[in-house]
């Protein structure tokens, strides 16, 4: 059925509230833009159609839209903020009269696919209206029905009676109605209201008034189909959000130190006796392997870990592999393209950008090797720097296996460094250096002045 299901998406609204230049439905949740968690679930309920309706900051959603690894929905845009029901108006030509039209709202994050996929389920009779009972209901519609229980209407509560405002079930704002009436429906719906706007509710009344079975649905948790308006809705929903995947992850066997000190913003996939410390943030795609183990206040972006590395507290890796029983960090840094083998350790403040590192070899502490190939059982000395850029161009360094850089030496790329070959400490190596041997290159003329007086701040 779902086939010929048509998802329109409000994402009209400027967002006021929000106190931002960034379209509102452009606010992250988890990482990804409210509007993206929206589009997931339709495509999750197995949808094939979407419609945005844009308005505010149109050309910066399309941009977004654009910059997706999916096709971009269609989308119109609403030229004056007269109302939803005049916002799904404007979606309705390139709708087929023998659809199914899922109306949902890009500021409503959290809905499930499950839920949609049950509002579907519910039109089959004619209308699916999605309601949620709260204790506290101050700002919502009311859902009006009759004394057999019957839905009969709506009703806004600026336009709502003191016993109509006591009404526990209200509106969410999500129908699903078939094409053909909603556009009849739609035509008729009037401004007579305290916004003069023109309300997508009306349309429930005018279902009701036309004999129009009109089926409800109450949402699990209010959770689910609450909107963001302000940055304080947009942090709750995102504790919302990391509640939800954190205990996901943690049926699945994942240890947290405090789940409310993690942040997942995107996706993780996890092995066996996998631990993590308070203060991380997963994002990108994320994979740990069995018993590896994450210290406090790391950042993981598109990484892979092999099983049995340790990654120390305060590291960074972005878009690297990590193989079997690394240690890594404190106060580490892998950038794009690093790959590590097994059993390699990067130490503190250590930094590796598009270079390679093989099996065993360590670079402990004050070191940057950028677009270097390292073998194994390779020892960095600290403060020992690959010149990978001449302000134009990036060279590559090659250090063959077995080789010791000694403390402070710059190796200036292109340049080979030998199988077993030893670099003396504070050395400039611009030229390559052959196996097996030591090779120096220092300043030799070093001198004491007993003349010299050490400089005196002025009092």
């Amino acid at each position: 059925m779902t086939d010929r299901v048509h998802a329109i998406v409000l994402a009209a609204g400027q967002g006021t509230r929000m106190k931002s230049a960034q379209p509102k439905v452009l606010h992250a949740i988890g990482g990804k833009p409210m509007l993206g968690h929206v589009l997931d679930a339709v495509s999750a309920a197995g949808i094939g159609s979407a419609h945005l309706v844009l308005g505010h900051g149109a050309d910066q959603v399309r941009d977004w839209l654009a910059s997706r690894a999916v096709e971009a929905p269609r989308s119109v845009i609403q030229q004056q903020q007269l109302g939803t029901a005049h916002a799904v108006s404007q979606a309705m030509p390139d709708v087929p009269d023998t659809a199914l039209v899922l109306v949902l709202y890009g500021d409503v994050p959290l809905i499930s696919a499950a839920t949609l996929e049950a509002l579907i389920a519910a039109a089959a009779d004619g209308f699916g209206l999605l309601t949620v009972t709260l204790d506290e209901p101050r700002g919502y519609g009311r859902i009006l029905r009759d004394e057999k229980g019957r839905v009969t209407g709506i009703v806004e509560e600026k336009d709502a009676t003191p016993a109509q405002r006591a009404i526990r079930e209200v509106n969410t704002g999500l129908i699903a109605a078939p094409a053909r009436r909603l556009r009849r429906w739609l035509a008729h719906v009037g401004n007579d209201n305290a916004n003069r706007e023109f309300y997508l509710t009306d349309v429930v009344g005018l279902a009701a008034r036309d004999g129009v079975a009109i089926r409800t649905i109450n949402a699990a948790t209010h959770e689910e189909v609450e909107g963001v308006n302000d940055p304080l809705q947009l942090a709750r929903a995102e504790r919302v959000y990391q509640r939800r995947h954190v205990e996901r992850l943690q049926r699945e066997g994942l240890y947290l130190a405090d789940p409310a000190r993690f942040d997942l913003r995107g996706t993780l996939s996890i092995g066996r006796d996998v631990r993590i410390d308070i203060g991380c943030i997963v994002e990108g795609t994320v994979s740990l392997g069995d018993d590896v183990q994450i210290g406090p206040y790391c950042v993981l972006r598109d990484v892979t870990i092999a099983a049995g590395t340790r990654v120390d507290a305060y590291s960074l890796l972005d878009d690297s592999e990590v193989g079997n029983a690394c240690i890594v960090g404190p106060y580490a840094r892998l950038r794009p393209g690093t790959v590590l083998g097994s059993g390699v350790h990067i130490g503190n403040f250590v930094e590796l950008k598009k270079t390679t590192v093989g099996d065993g070899s360590k670079a402990n502490h004050l070191a940057y090797l950028g677009d270097a190939v390292i073998g194994a059982r390779v020892n960095i000395g600290a403060g020992v720097i690959t010149c990978n850029y001449d302000g134009a161009n990036k060279f590559t360094t090659f250090i063959g296996d077995d080789a010791f850089i000694g403390t402070d030496s710059q190796l200036v790329a292109p340049v080979n460094i030998g199988r077993g070959a030893y670099i003396a400490a504070g050395s400039t190596i611009a030229k390559d250096a052959p196996d097996d041997q030591l090779t120096i290159n220092r300043a030799r003329d070093q001198r004491s002045l007993p003349w010299w007086v050490r400089p005196k701040k002025k009092p």
